[in-house]
This record gives C-alpha cells, sequence and structure tokens, in this order.
C-alpha cells in the first residue's frame, strides 16, 4: 500500500455485511431500522444503506444532517437535544427535509414552537438509566408539561419517546446488555403508558444504542433502532460482547518508526496516536488498558495478531505496542500495520477525509 501516514482503512465487504446483518435483525421484529450515521460521516457508505432500502437516519449534529440533505437524504433525525444557539439553522433545515428533533427541557420546547416555521417531528429524550440528557424516566409530570407545549402547535407532531441507552458500553458480557435492554424497554413503555392516560396516545419508541441492537433477538415493544457503531464495529464492542473481532470493518495503517528492547520487552513504536486513534482503551483480560489490537495487512484487509501483541500507550503522535518476540522478528522498521482501534466512532471522525476502501 502507498500510505505514508495514518490513514484509515475501510474493508468494504465486512461493512455491507454488518448492515445487511442490522437491516435483517430489524426486519424479523418488525422494526423501523433508523442508522445513526455519526460513525461514519460519509456520502459513499451512506450509499451502500441506501442500496439496501434505508431510507431514513439519524445524525448527531446540524452540520450532519446539512451534509447528508445534500446528498438526498430527506428524512433525517437529529439524535441530539435542540442548541438553541441553532434555531436559524434548524429553520432552515426544518424547510428541506423531513425534520425530528429531541426536546428535554421546556425552553427547548417553547423555543420550537416560537421559531420554527415548517413542520417537524418531536421526540421526547428520556434518561431510562444512562443520565447524560433526557427526562428521567419517571418524572411523568416533566413529560407531560414539555408534551403540552408541543403540542400547541398543530402542525407539530409529538412523535414519541427516544432514549439512547449509553450504559450498554460498560457491559462486558452479552447477560449485562440484555438486562439493561429490558430494564429500558420497561421504563420507556412505563413512561408511555402514563402519557397515554393523559391523552397522550400513539407515542411511539425508540431506542439506539448499537450492543442491545446487536445483542437482541426480538425487539417486541419497540417502533425504531438507531444503532450507529455497529456498521463498523470496534475494539470495545468485542469486548462488551456486541460482535466477533472479525465484524470490525475499520483499522488504521500505521507505519513502523521504532523497534527496541526496553527492560527486555520487545517493542514496537508506530506513527499513530492519540491525535488518530484517541485515547479510549478497554481493559483486556490481564486487566491492562489496551489501545488497540494490533493486524498484519493483506490483500484483503488485515489479518489480527491473537499472540499477546497490543497497542499499550499512546502519546500525541506515538502508538506504542507491546510485541511478542515473534511479532518483533517479524516487522521492520518502515512496515506498516493494522491498528484496530477501540472507538472507531472517535477514530474515523478524525481520519475519514483521506479514508481507503478496500474492494474485497
Amino acid at each position: 500500500m502507498d500510505i505514508h501516514r495514518p490513514t484509515l482503512l475501510i474493508n468494504r465487504a465486512v461493512c455491507e455485511r454488518n448492515i445487511e446483518s442490522m437491516i435483517n435483525r430489524a426486519q424479523k421484529s418488525g422494526v423501523r431500522l433508523r442508522p445513526h450515521f455519526k460513525t461514519h460521516q460519509s456520502a459513499e457508505v451512506g450509499d451502500w444503506f441506501r442500496a439496501k432500502g434505508v431510507a431514513a437516519i439519524t445524525v448527531s449534529s446540524i452540520s450532519m444532517a446539512r451534509y447528508f440533505a445534500d446528498h438526498g437524504w430527506d428524512d433525517i433525525t437529529i439524535a441530539f437535544p435542540v442548541n438553541l444557539r441553532e434555531l436559524d439553522d434548524i429553520k432552515s433545515l426544518a424547510g428541506q427535509v423531513k425534520l425530528g428533533l429531541l426536546v428535554e427541557s421546556e425552553a427547548a420546547a417553547e423555543a420550537l414552537v416560537r421559531e420554527i416555521n415548517d413542520p417537524v417531528d418531536v421526540w421526547l429524550e428520556v434518561s431510562t438509566g444512562y443520565h447524560r440528557t433526557g427526562i428521567p424516566w419517571n418524572n411523568h409530570n416533566e413529560a407531560n408539561d414539555i408534551a403540552s407545549i408541543i403540542q400547541q402547535r398543530s402542525d407539530f407532531h409529538l412523535r414519541g419517546l427516544l432514549t439512547h441507552a449509553g450504559h450498554t458500553y460498560a457491559a462486558r458480557d452479552r447477560d449485562t446488555i440484555r438486562h439493561i435492554y429490558r430494564e429500558t424497554l420497561v421504563r420507556l413503555l412505563d413512561l408511555r403508558s402514563h402519557l397515554a392516560v393523559q391523552g397522550l396516545d400513539k407515542l411511539e419508541v425508540s431506542v439506539g444504542d448499537t450492543p442491545a441492537c446487536s445483542v437482541i433477538d426480538d425487539f417486541s415493544g419497540i417502533d425504531e433502532m438507531r444503532p450507529g457503531n455497529f456498521v463498523y464495529y470496534d475494539v470495545m464492542q468485542t469486548y462488551i460482547g456486541s460482535c466477533p473481532v472479525e465484524d470490525i470493518a475499520v483499522a488504521v495503517a500505521c507505519p513502523v518508526v521504532s523497534k527496541r528492547v526496553y527492560d527486555f520487552q520487545p517493542q514496537l513504536t508506530v506513527y499513530g496516536g492519540a491525535v488518530h486513534l484517541s485515547k479510549e482503551s478497554v481493559l483486556d483480560e490481564q486487566d491492562r488498558n489496551m489501545f488497540g489490537l494490533v493486524g498484519f495487512l493483506n490483500d484483503s484487509g488485515w489479518e489480527v495478531v491473537n499472540d499477546g501483541t497490543y497497542v499499550k500507550s499512546l502519546s500525541q503522535e506515538h502508538g506504542v505496542i507491546h510485541a511478542t518476540q515473534a511479532v518483533y522478528d517479524h516487522v521492520e522498521i518502515g512496515d506498516l500495520l493494522a491498528i484496530l482501534p477501540v472507538h472507531s466512532c472517535l477514530t474515523v471522525d478524525i481520519l475519514r477525509h483521506d479514508a481507503v476502501i478496500i474492494q474485497d
């Protein structure tokens, strides 16, 4: 490969397999799939979804919504609380596409009612345990008050209840993911039942985390799923139990710049640090912080090394690899190694503009 600096590699075959798998999971349960495009942020990858029948998407910002609207997507939910400083941008976008917005405060609801001229879908963002943003699931009165504000506009569609159960990312086994999902569903349905008593019936339920969407087999009780990371997956998802390592569709090709033995331990250093891979880490089986898996590049992508070699630390530009003797002896300065990121969303956000798509 003619690669000189840290470069994102996308394995199209694995990526499309992941897309097809999630579409099948949604169809099996009769659930609408509205994939989150924040992971790939690519019009080309978006076309792979569109070719498989996906017509509605999720994004995480106004600018991302604008990017995909400009590439022909016209049914977009922005899965981020309404930012009052972007009301003019929201107003413009609402006149161009079918726009879904999240509210979790009376201030945001009142601003939308007052400022937005075109019809929009509005979702009440609910916290079912993650507690990042969202109306607490058991605060029935606040949910009802915010919904009442939205209903002042007859051209606004109060679509339903939406959550991101991001605490599944702290799980380390599939049973824990299933428990969090069941708890999330019970809490959303409890809030929906309360709001129905208040006259707010026919509200939909939307969930979005990749771990649950990858592990749960029966999505009865929800209307929409919005996973995003599944398109590429990453090392964290393998440790959570969402996928095998073979489903990871991205890696960063990094040049080897140093070979040294320090305190009898073979070490490789690559050009590829925190500014390329982020500083996300997971604890491996020996309770060591791991910042990425290591692989050898080949004609169809890469092959992960499974002998205990791993990225043990990252500084700004450096990636330091704890290597076995066999790997150390095999690698020369100037070679390329594939580093599979712990969190693909952050890595892709940094490197996506110069990505290389591997056509397997």
